[in-house]
């Protein structure tokens, strides 16, 4: 039998991002499944305005809700951690965006009924969360390509064509990428990307395997290079697990690192622009409570 402090709860409000790909149309299914799993929905909310989501979070959590199910993409998941920072409520995650790289991290399945058995029978989890300067996130910041994707693809893209919208937007915005210069505590390298984790998933692929979301410390990993062909490269030999992509990468690992760069660059948190150079990364450790798969075995 799972000890009572692993054990989640049987009652929660559920807040699904109604504007992400999927929350709209999987908004009413989810509701009615997780009742089916046995789980009590002491309140339900469709957000179709992002501007609400926060304040709907906290108005669940402050009348009690003992465990939050969020369904959304990595953004919406990463705007509202900050919320359950403090407190007792469980956060869980329905993954209804484009990469889900938080809930590849955890382990999470990524189709709609696998994530509700999570929340129905897997276990509570602490983890750890970044940081950039004072603003929480749940699993990656980037330096590079990710923040110039994030912000000028068109609206609609990922909703209507998906991932593979997302690759042709990604193709398009690399012709137009420059390199630069990247200082770590005072350390100077050229850099073609730079990858802030506290998880182990960028952009829905594996790329980062020393960030765990329970280390205790912030990993920051530089894509080296003063060429684009250099990030090609790095990502090829990543997706492919080849041996070479250590060599393509210089990783940094602390409590707290200071990042800046030049010139000055913005900074994408779990795939929305929220920040520019320069910042100090952390890592908030044992943060909050998620809901987690159960142990194997």
């Amino acid at each position: 039998m799972m000890p009572v402090e692993q054990q989640l709860p049987k009652r929660a409000a559920l807040v699904v991002n109604a504007r992400s790909r999927r929350g709209r149309d999987l908004f009413a299914v989810a509701r009615r499944r997780l009742k089916a799993a046995g789980i009590e929905l002491i309140s339900a909310h469709p957000v179709r305005d992002p501007k609400e989501l926060r304040p709907t979070i906290r108005r669940v959590i402050a009348a009690g809700a003992p465990m939050v199910v969020v369904g959304g993409g990595d953004g919406t998941l990463s705007g509202v951690v900050d919320d359950f920072v403090g407190t007792d409520a469980v956060f869980a995650l329905l993954p209804l965006g484009t990469a889900n790289s938080f809930a590849r991290t955890l382990g999470i399945p990524l189709d709609l009924e696998g994530a509700i058995a999570v929340v129905a029978g897997g276990r509570r989890r602490r983890i750890d969360l970044g940081m950039i300067d004072r603003d929480y996130f749940a699993n990656s910041a980037a330096i590079g390509m990710s923040p110039l994707i994030a912000a000028t693809i068109p609206h609609g893209v990922k909703r209507w064509l998906g991932r593979p919208g997302y690759l042709l937007w990604a193709a398009w915005v690399f012709s137009r990428f420059r390199p630069f210069r990247l200082s770590v505590d005072g350390e100077t390298l050229d850099a073609v990307e730079v990858r802030i984790a506290n998880g182990s998933y960028h952009g829905g692929t594996e790329l980062v395997e020393e960030a765990s979301v329970d280390s205790g410390e912030i990993v920051v990993q530089a894509v080296l290079g003063n060429g684009r062909h250099r990030l090609i490269w790095s990502w090829a030999a990543s997706l492919m697990k080849l041996r070479a992509r250590r060599t393509t990468v210089r990783e940094f690992h602390g409590t707290e690192l200071q990042l800046r760069t030049e010139p000055p660059l913005p900074i994408s948190i779990d795939g929305e622009v929220l920040a520019r150079t320069p910042v100090v990364a952390r890592v908030a450790h044992c943060a909050i409570d998620v809901a987690a798969p159960q142990l194997p075995g």
